[in-house]
């Protein structure tokens, strides 16, 4: 199957990564990108021996896990909108895209149980993204303390479009940084131990600078047009 022959290369690739970096492979785990494929190829994802499936639009989301029936352990990676909350909340086990007060507020009145949560970081700062500036982060995951349904595990962010493999690697570098930042407060609520970031076209940079959560889609699942929703 070619989703088997794309895993084995892209594992390939992780392994080289985390060889030049002395890093451990059992460390970072892919997120089979399924957003813009259908439930078959999904189906084939897990068959493949790919567990964590990342989508982005609650329509998508609920109509493949009304489908599908192998377990799966199912990240929400869009931007969430607020009203949008309940429908997908108590569906996932963990949401890349937490980015303001609002939404937090929102998981807490909706949510069963606790939810894994990235903080998603716009460490570009470029208008086009979501997710919180830098300099505001840690009094981001302060204010959720009392959030009991909300557990900060990690940070998240998107690299610039660009082509230059230094600015992308500036860009991890520092997210990292301030994932170590976080970490050593050793808040209950947010450990903070965790990193969500590099995507096809350069999650061999991102796991050399530490991220434990590479979001692959194009390079692993491809791409259908059909609508899929």
């Amino acid at each position: 199957m070619q989703i088997e022959r794309n895993l084995q290369q892209i594992q390939q690739q992780i392994n080289q990564a985390c060889s030049r970096v002395n890093r451990s492979t059992s460390d970072v785990h892919i997120v089979a990108v399924t957003k813009s494929v259908s439930i078959e190829r999904t189906e084939e994802a897990l068959i493949a021996g790919l567990n964590h499936l990342g989508e982005n639009r609650p329509e998508g989301l609920l109509n493949k896990q009304e489908v599908i029936k192998n377990p799966a352990v199912w990240h929400y990676i869009g931007s969430l909108q607020t009203r949008k909350v309940k429908q997908v909340i108590n569906k996932i086990q963990v949401l890349h895209s937490l980015d303001r007060l609002s939404l937090a507020d929102e998981i807490q009145k909706r949510a069963e149980h606790a939810i894994d949560c990235f903080v998603q970081v716009n460490v570009a700062e470029e208008e086009a993204k979501h997710g919180i500036e830098l300099k505001n982060v840690q009094t981001f995951i302060e204010s959720l303390h009392a959030h009991s349904r909300i557990r900060v595990i990690g940070l998240m962010t998107m690299a610039p479009n660009t082509s230059n493999d230094e600015v992308i690697r500036s860009v991890f570098k520092v997210l990292k940084e301030m994932q170590i930042r976080i970490a050593s407060n050793h808040y209950p609520h947010a450990p903070c131990t965790e990193l969500s970031m590099g995507m096809s076209n350069d999650f061999e940079i991102a796991v050399e600078e530490g991220a434990t959560y590479v979001r692959i889609g194009t390079a692993l699942v491809g791409i259908e047009s059909e609508d899929l929703t």
